[in-house]
Parts: C-alpha cells; sequence; structure tokens
C-alpha cells in the first residue's frame, strides 16, 4: 500500500492542478475514467482492431505455422 504524505499540498501543486484544468476544459476533450485522452483512446483502439488480422495477412503460411508452434511450446513449457 502505498504510504501517504502527512504534509498538506504544496501552493504549486495545486496551480499546476488548477492550469490542467482549465487546459482540458479548453480543449473540449474530455477525459476517459483513467485520465487517458478519449481521442487517444479511440485512435488506438481502431488500430488494435484491424492489427492482428492485418498481420495474420501478411505472414505466409509457413511463418504463421512457426509462431504457432513457438506459442504451443511456450504454454507447455510453465
Amino acid at each position: 500500500m502505498p504510504k501517504r504524505s502527512s504534509k498538506p499540498p504544496r501552493a504549486d501543486d495545486k496551480l499546476a492542478q488548477l492550469a490542467a484544468a482549465v487546459a482540458t476544459e479548453a480543449t473540449g476533450l474530455p477525459k476517459t475514467k483513467q485520465g487517458k485522452d478519449a481521442g487517444a483512446v479511440a485512435l488506438g483502439r481502431k488500430g488494435g482492431l484491424k492489427g492482428g488480422k492485418a498481420r495474420a495477412a501478411a505472414l505466409t503460411k509457413q511463418q504463421r505455422s512457426e509462431i504457432a508452434r513457438q506459442g504451443a511450446a511456450a504454454r507447455w513449457k510453465r
């Protein structure tokens, strides 16, 4: 469990938080629950959804077979 500071936050910390809130409000981009930019999350997901299919299409049958063989060996090794 992380230790918590017994010191009150400094004025600089409060100013930085206020500046971040103003910048977020000014850009109009909503934040996700984890504090990530929703636009960046959507863009990453878009690439992730097509990544595996695109990779599989680019590989030869022999390459896919070798990758599958390595994966099976790694699973059996555990």
